[in-house]
């Protein structure tokens, strides 16, 4: 359950339903006030009063037209029956009729034996037609007014549309609060994965903001104790090997020393008959005898934890040494370096870093041949400095890869399967590490990780 997004959910509700109903209360009785100067009362008995006025003054002005008509006081215009039209026909012997268009002028018709004759009046700018018209609509209004109470339908549709507004602030809120809260709970369910010890657990991007920061930060976590995990396991397991490494140098040690004291004597000791025997097979011992004493070294160096002393060192011009002291002994392999530009200083054991560079470049040789190819390339990249070796040779299969870092463990002819042991073991006393990395030149690669220096002049005595 996202609790993140219902707490988001509630505090916009409670946040806004307050102020909605308190303007809904401020609306409607805005509109309570606005109503009583729109009130239709008025309009309703002016509109009377002008229909009374209207009536009286045509009447007025009808019989004061009937009376001047009766006098002789007016001038008649006089039509022929056929100008007369409707009149002449309906019968009437006389009739009140209103100028058109805007009834400005009353007529009146008085039929007689050979004609019609008109009577007219000007009304004094006061369209009787106009009027009417203008009364008819103000009726019009007030009859609308009384079948319909605006004041419900104004409040109605405020209250729709506050409603729309709020529901629809709610849908945005409600996305936003899913985009806001969706990462924070996925976060929170690889947080459960990694506690329960689920290492390889990772989440998707969630962009540049607060959260996909957080994010990128958790992937980062996860990646690095999944690898200290891993180089903890195999720690543990060099231990093993460690504590086994020196008991059997203390036994094979015990037995070489008698072994070659007694020989030497025998050699000394011989007579001249069987002289080339006794020296041949002093010499078969002996060589035993020194093959024993190697492989006891390798051991010792194995159980052994050198000191460490670490300072600064130029990547660079460290690999360029490596590479020129190793040249003559390989005069068939081509080297090639790619250097980084900005001079990348570690932080590390020079003897140490020496001898994990020199057995990485002597396996790569070996791998490439004659005439084979190897890389030495040097990068930095955040707050880490790094040497990778590369070679032409035939590659790693899948189990040597599972197998690749074991102690004992050969696949070269007559290696001890101690050189990488030894040198991954350096590299993480010097707090760094060595990967096994896709090669570029179709062989093997390895990706020797160091910590980089917070200065930047090596030390020169290195």
């Amino acid at each position: 359950m996202n609790r993140l997004r219902n707490r988001l959910i509630v505090v916009f509700a409670a946040a806004t339903l307050g102020p909605l109903a308190v303007t809904l209360w401020i609306t409607d009785a805005l509109f309570e006030h606005s109503l009583r100067y729109a009130n239709t009362k008025e309009l309703d008995e002016l509109s009377r009063a002008l229909e009374r006025t209207g009536r009286e003054y045509y009447q007025h002005v009808r019989e004061s037209l009937k009376s001047d008509a009766a006098s002789g006081k007016l001038q008649p215009e006089r039509l022929s029956p056929e100008a007369a039209g409707e009149f002449w026909h309906s019968g009437e012997t006389e009739r009140f009729v209103l100028s058109v268009p805007a009834g400005e002028r009353l007529d009146l018709l008085v039929r007689r034996p050979d004609g019609v004759l008109v009577y007219s009046r000007r009304l004094g700018g006061v369209g009787m037609t106009r009027l009417s018209e203008q009364y008819a609509r103000a009726r019009a209004l007030v009859e609308a007014a009384s079948t319909r109470d605006l004041r419900r339908g104004l409040s109605y549709t405020s209250g729709i549309l506050a409603a729309a507004m709020w529901l629809t602030a709610l849908g945005v809120l409600i996305y936003s609060a899913h985009r806001i809260s969706g990462p924070i709970q996925r976060l929170t369910d690889g947080l459960r994965q990694l506690a329960s010890g689920n290492l390889a657990v990772r989440l998707a991007s969630a962009g540049d903001d607060e959260a996909g920061q957080a994010i990128a930060a958790f992937n980062r976590t996860a990646r690095e104790l999944e690898e200290s995990r891993e180089r903890l396991v195999w720690i543990t397991r060099l231990e093993s090997w460690q504590a086994l490494a020196r008991k059997m140098a203390h036994e094979v040690k015990n037995s070489l020393t008698p072994i070659r004291l007694t020989m030497e004597e025998v050699v000394a000791r011989r007579d001249a008959g069987d002289a080339a025997f006794l020296e041949q097979a002093a010499q078969i011992v002996i060589d035993e005898v020194a093959t024993l004493e190697r492989r006891v070294r390798a051991f010792s160096d194995l159980a052994a934890e050198p000191p460490v002393h670490p300072t600064t060192l130029d990547l660079n011009a460290l690999v360029e040494d490596r590479i020129a002291l190793l040249k003559t002994a390989n005069p068939d392999c081509i080297y090639t370096v790619r250097l980084a530009p900005e001079r990348p200083i570690a932080r590390a054991d020079g003897d140490l870093l020496k001898g994990v560079l020199t057995n990485l470049l002597e396996n790569a040789a070996q791998a490439a041949g004659a005439g084979g190819v190897v890389l030495a390339a040097t990068s930095r990249a955040e707050g880490k400095v790094a040497v990778e070796i590369h070679d032409s040779g035939p590659g790693l299969n899948m189990q040597t890869r599972q197998t690749l870092f074991e102690p004992a463990i050969s696949f070269k002819k007559g290696g001890m399967g101690l050189g990488l042991s030894i040198a991954r073991k350096s590299a993480l006393l010097m707090g760094g590490d060595i990967l096994l990395v896709e090669g570029e030149l179709g062989g093997a690669a390895f990706r020797v990780v160091l910590p980089a220096s917070d200065g930047k002049t090596p030390d020169p005595d290195r």
